[in-house]
């Protein structure tokens, strides 16, 4: 089989294709994933939560992506893998030009960064680098100390222009993927619309061109803290590989997710 590459994406959004993609952090979950269908990864920050026990993401370092990146690129050598900077990774164009360098050589395809229009220039440097950027608007984990907790974004009018003009900003830069995390399903709609790369959701409804999920969610092992948008999809079926090509067909088929799993 040939990589998985961001022209394979676009071609999904442009003949309406729905994807599937889904956070890893080890060799042994990318191959099994990758086996069943998943092709796009991502190596999350939020593996400070899931795999070190934090109550926040802020503190994973650029060490601990980077493990873990070079751990998911062995495992599955033909995925397309996106690596989050992890907070205060991109704070001057030096750092994150090392930063990014160092995920990149790890085994990740592109970077992900979470903020709007102030990342324009950053996101065009990285880009003009030789660096694929993914962005990432909406809920972001980054910023809970700013928002006071995990709360849906852009449910006004003025907040949801905002976060559309964002979007447009971090597109005209030279971003080529869009990450939208929980906010109400027509602006999720609207974005998708107006942009021509790629929008994964994650807590957007199932009008986005892909979709998202922390891969301890997908198999119901957040514990009591598990998000409104998430669905275990272990618990129809006989085991983690059937749970994850049960996620990418009811993904692909538009049935993930479904009312109950979205805001309005």
């Amino acid at each position: 089989m040939k990589p998985t590459t961001l022209t394979y994406l676009r071609k999904c959004k442009q003949e309406k294709r729905k994807f599937a993609t889904i956070t890893a952090y080890d060799a042994s979950f990318a191959r099994l994933f990758y086996d069943n269908g998943i092709r796009v990864m991502l190596v999350g920050d939020s593996l400070g939560m899931t795999l070190q026990g934090h109550d926040s993401t802020l503190p994973v370092t650029v060490s601990d992506i980077a493990y873990h990146t070079r751990c998911v690129r062995r495992g599955a050598p033909l995925c397309l893998l996106l690596a989050d900077l992890p907070f205060m990774a991109y704070t001057t164009p030096e750092q994150t030009f090392t930063n990014a360098a160092e995920v990149m050589r790890a085994g990740a395809n592109m970077v992900k960064l979470e903020g709007g229009q102030w990342l324009a220039p950053t996101v065009k440097m990285l880009t003009e680098r030789a660096v694929p950027v993914c962005g990432h608007l909406g809920l972001t984990p980054q910023s809970v100390n700013i928002f006071g907790g995990y709360k849906v974004q852009g449910r006004d009018e003025a907040a949801a222009t905002q976060l559309l003009d964002d979007a447009l900003a971090l597109e005209a830069a030279g971003a080529q993927l869009l990450v939208l995390e929980c906010v109400p399903v027509p602006l999720a709609q609207r974005v998708t619309e107006a942009l021509s790369i790629p929008v994964i959701g994650i807590g957007a409804g199932n009008v986005t061109d892909g979709q998202i999920l922390v891969m301890h969610d997908a198999f119901g092992i957040t514990g009591e803290h598990t998000p409104k948008f998430a669905k275990n999809f272990l618990t129809q079926s006989a085991d983690i590989p059937a749970a994850a090509r049960l996620y990418v067909q009811e993904v692909e088929q538009g049935l993930y997710p479904a009312e109950e799993h979205a805001f309005r």
